[in-house]
């Protein structure tokens, strides 16, 4: 498993800082509970450089290629 380089990290918290930003200016008792997991998931691989979404995709994609050899 990689770490996310500072770059990555600094994406990751700008993006999801946008996104909590817009929850706070809709109101946290408008915005649908779905919206809550991206914006928590941007802000955990900000701090701790691991995208949950990111190690998805790229199992899905890994072992696609591992069955086809």
């Amino acid at each position: 498993m990689q770490r996310a380089s500072l770059e990555m990290k600094v994406w990751f918290a700008l993006f999801g800082i946008i996104i909590w930003l817009g929850i706070y200016l809709t109101g946290f008792s408008n915005v649908h509970w779905l919206l809550y997991v991206p914006a928590a998931a941007l802000i955990f691989a900000a701090i701790t450089g691991i995208c949950p979404s990111q190690l998805l995709v790229f199992s899905f994609f890994r072992s696609k290629k591992t069955e086809d050899k």
